[in-house]
């Protein structure tokens, strides 16, 4: 299946076809550090759901958290490496992948949806739990807090995958795709963000942005 042995751990998660094969997906394409970090993503998430009174089966899908969860960094991966910010990419890796496995449209558009979505959490939050939980699974595994996890429960998931310093792997991952293509780092966003940080370049400001418009000044109106 994998080779981590999550078994030994007691950590459950979905076993059905297609959430096996993305498990192999995600570890085929993204860094070990990446990895771990998905699939921490949905244990964290799942937890954090809990403590906000979210079942699993009941309030929200739990194989579509999963794959939103492992397959969300996927765009940082040689292979999801295309030509949009990291978060799209990744979402229509995963959306071609699981369409081929069978999944239905709808269930495929969630898990791009919170794929797409997962470092606007501001969006994500408002929109249905598997989606939100990606987002908050993700931020958790960076950031920590501010829910706090059952006794032991953070220990015994960062005991089956070790954090590897997953913080400097994320910024390596996504400055290293911005800088070989720097359209990957749209303004305001967090790829673009990173890549300003990391270059010192400025943003553009809002009249630099609007000076080439087609309207040149002018309102549709007076056109």
């Amino acid at each position: 299946m994998t080779n981590l042995d999550l078994d030994a751990t007691g950590l459950e998660f979905p076993r059905t076809e297609v959430a096996l094969a993305a498990l192999r997906l995600a570890e085929e394409c993204e860094s070990v550090p990446l990895f771990h970090h998905s699939l921490r993503t949905y244990f964290f998430g799942r937890l954090v759901g809990e403590q906000l009174g979210l079942r699993a089966g009941e309030d929200y899908d739990d194989q579509l958290l999963f794959l939103g969860c492992v397959l969300h960094e996927t765009g940082l991966s040689p292979r999801g490496d295309g030509s949009q910010r990291f978060e799209v990419d990744g979402a229509d890796l995963a959306a071609e992948f699981l369409a081929r496995q069978g999944l239905p449209a709808a269930e495929v558009e969630v898990v791009w949806d919170a794929i797409a979505l997962h470092t606007t959490d501001t969006i994500a939050l408002r929109k249905r739990p598997e989606i939100a939980l990606v987002s908050r699974g993700a931020r958790f595994d960076i950031t920590g807090g501010p829910v706090s996890l059952p006794a032991g429960h953070v220990e015994r998931v960062h005991a089956a995958l070790p954090r590897l310093d997953v913080a400097s792997a994320l910024h390596e991952a996504i400055v290293g795709q911005t800088s070989r293509n720097p359209d990957k780092a749209p303004p305001f966003t967090l790829p673009g963000e990173l890549h300003r940080q990391h270059t010192g370049a400025a943003w553009p400001t809002w009249e630099q942005l609007t000076a080439t418009s087609e309207w040149d000044g002018r309102t549709a109106a007076s056109r």
